[in-house]
């Protein structure tokens, strides 16, 4: 096959341990799956599941013991981080069962969903999309996956981040509405999930504005620690 232009690089995330990458397909993102964080932002319960995107390579991919640099994005004077647990897609599917759904997971990795929340608040004040928002470049940072096979206790994993050694989100993954088999299924009923796809699954509460200079430390008991500074 020939091409009009020279195709895209494949984006990749690094694997903990390994040599080897994980090619990315898409990401999903969970909006509002953590009660305390849909109470912050507006929210009441315990809704259905909803879901937004960013483009693959909106990926910065973070190498264990390295710091990520993120240039501030432009058009936004206010910048959130919002940590999460991302689970990697090995085995694709559509309309997952529930009772099967743990078994498309490959492995795990502590993310960043940064967000331009001034752009996303006017975004929902006139019902517009959130993509300006959310899915710019280098919107998601992304620690190495951890493979299905060498994590244990994700389901009841503490969850934080720290900016500057302060800490700012502290909570654990336990505490999501819909948990990841429950996010996998429901997921699937609109796209056909493939193997690659990364879904970002929510953030509890205490997001907060960072800005130039700023060291954020992201940690998941049992996946280590995402280091990214603001630059």
């Amino acid at each position: 096959m020939q091409f009009a232009i020279p195709p895209h690089n494949q984006v990749a995330v690094p694997i903990a341990g390994r040599s080897d990458w994980f090619p990315v397909h898409r990401i999903y993102c969970v909006g509002r799956n953590y009660l305390e964080h849909a109470k912050e932002m507006g929210g009441t319960g315990r809704d259905a599941p909803f879901f937004f995107a960013k483009p693959a390579d909106a990926v910065l991919a973070v190498p264990d013991g390295t710091v990520g640099e993120m240039p501030y994005p432009s058009e936004t004077n206010d910048l959130h981080h919002e940590v999460e647990l991302v689970v990697a897609i090995g085995k694709g599917g559509i309309n997952i069962d529930v009772t099967d759904a743990q078994t498309h997971v490959w492995g795990y990795a502590i993310g960043l969903d940064m967000t331009r929340r001034d752009l996303q608040a006017e975004s929902k004040k006139a019902g517009r999309p959130w993509s300006t928002a959310k899915g710019f470049d280098f919107s998601a940072p992304i620690g190495p996956i951890h493979p299905v096979d060498v994590t244990s206790g994700i389901a009841h994993a503490s969850i934080g981040i720290k900016v500057n050694g302060n800490p700012r989100q502290e909570s654990n993954v336990g505490k999501m509405m819909w948990n990841v088999a429950e996010i996998i299924a429901y997921l699937s009923k609109f796209y056909a999930l493939q193997p690659g796809d990364l879904i970002f699954t929510g953030t509890p509460e205490g997001v907060a504005a960072v800005g130039k200079g700023d060291l954020m430390e992201a940690a998941i008991s049992g996946l280590g620690e995402l280091r990214v500074r603001i630059i």
